[in-house]
């Protein structure tokens, strides 16, 4: 079970319930950049933490990334590395080809917002160095099933949270409407307004 920790308190709750993972944002490059996310001292402790317990953790740099910010996401996916992080969900295919070009020892996950449907997916990510893919959230059960017994990668499934207009990470609405892009961490989740 890998549960979302969105605060430290969040984290601990994860923890003290069993669950065998978590998963959380660091201040940069993740699809929740306007909510509590993990830095500096808070991130190394939540890792601490989640180390001695045997829980791992899988930390999201799940946003598309400029080539003129490719620098600094190595420079955080360095820091991530070193504190010991067990795996990095990512989005941005492109950042995920540099990430294991320099650290190839890092797991990598293919985010939900890679859109991964099925098993021709699952192994086109594996060419590019991922070992798990976050299936689609719009999958029926028997496209999962399918994905399941033909994927050469593990499968991960959501089983909660919004759905991004079913369609995951393709999702265009904010930012044609309000200039927010949600690729970019910066959802103002106009789907969930109500309309007349």
């Amino acid at each position: 079970l890998l549960a979302p920790a969105g605060s430290m308190e969040a984290l601990r709750a994860a923890v003290c319930n069993g669950a065998d993972a978590v998963y959380l944002g660091a201040d940069t490059f993740n699809a929740r950049m306007n909510a509590k996310n993990f830095e500096g001292e808070v991130l190394s402790d939540a890792i601490k933490l989640c180390r001695s317990t045997g829980v791992k953790t899988n930390i999201t740099v799940n946003t598309l990334v400029h080539t003129r910010e490719m620098p600094e996401l190595l420079r955080a996916v360095e820091e991530l590395y070193k504190l010991g992080v067990d795996a990095l969900i990512v989005a941005d295919l492109g950042a995920a080809s540099l990430i294991h070009r320099y650290f190839p020892d890092l797991e990598l996950h293919a985010s939900t917002q890679v859109a991964g449907h099925n098993h021709f997916a699952a192994e086109e990510l594996e060419k590019l160095g991922f070992s798990r893919m976050v299936a689609a959230r719009e999958l029926s059960f028997d496209n999962i099933k399918t994905l399941c017994e033909a994927s050469p990668l593990e499968t991960e499934i959501f089983i909660h949270g919004a759905i991004c207009v079913s369609q995951s990470g393709q999702c265009l609405a904010s930012s044609m409407i309000g200039g927010r892009s949600g690729n970019r961490g910066e959802c103002a989740q106009p789907c969930r307004l109500p309309y007349k």
